[in-house]
């Protein structure tokens, strides 16, 4: 229902946009698409930071055991090479 509705207002938006003419309409275009995006990495922004919070760093030892496996691989590539 909600997709349905989406549909029938971007597109009375569109129609509107078309009559304004293509500088006011291209403006206000500009303007949705751009507050979209921003709107988009804000809650982008805003999800880092909750998982950020919720998972924490890696330990001394869980860092070093994480760069041992990249140290081990870097390797196997070399050597297959």
């Amino acid at each position: 229902m909600y997709l349905t509705i989406s549909i029938i207002l971007a597109a009375i938006l569109g129609y509107l946009l078309m009559m304004m003419g293509p500088l006011i309409g291209g403006l206000v275009a500009f303007g949705i698409v751009a507050g979209c995006l921003f709107r988009g990495l804000y809650l982008l922004n805003n999800i880092h930071k909750k998982l950020s919070e919720t998972y924490p760093t890696l330990t001394k030892a869980e860092a070093a055991y994480e760069k041992h496996l990249k140290e081990l691989d870097r390797k196997h590539r070399e050597h297959r090479e």
